[in-house]
C-alpha cells in the first residue's frame, strides 16, 4: 500500500472511531477470541425512514483462512 494513502485511510479510520466509540468497542470485544468455523454474523440495516434489512452468515473454514489473510495484512502493511 502506498504509505501517504496508508497515513490518509488511518487519519480516517482515527475519525470513524472518534465518532463510532461504541463501534469501536463491539470490535475490540468481537476480536477478543477467534472467529471460527461456525460462528454466525449477523448485519442488520435501518434506514431513517425507517426501512430495515438484515441477514447473517455462518463462518465456514475457508472464511476463517481468509480473515486470517486480512488480519495479516493489516498488521504488515508494507508485505515486509
Amino acid at each position: 500500500m502506498n504509505p501517504k494513502k496508508f497515513i490518509q485511510m488511518k487519519l480516517m479510520w482515527d475519525r470513524f472511531c472518534a465518532a463510532h466509540p461504541k463501534f469501536l468497542n463491539f470490535l475490540q470485544a468481537a476480536a477478543r477470541e477467534p472467529i471460527g468455523e461456525g460462528t454466525v454474523i449477523e448485519v442488520k440495516l435501518k434506514r431513517p425512514d425507517g426501512d430495515c434489512i438484515a441477514s447473517n452468515m455462518k463462518i465456514t473454514e475457508s472464511d476463517v483462512e481468509l480473515f486470517q489473510e486480512l488480519k495479516a495484512m493489516v498488521a504488515n502493511p508494507y508485505g515486509q
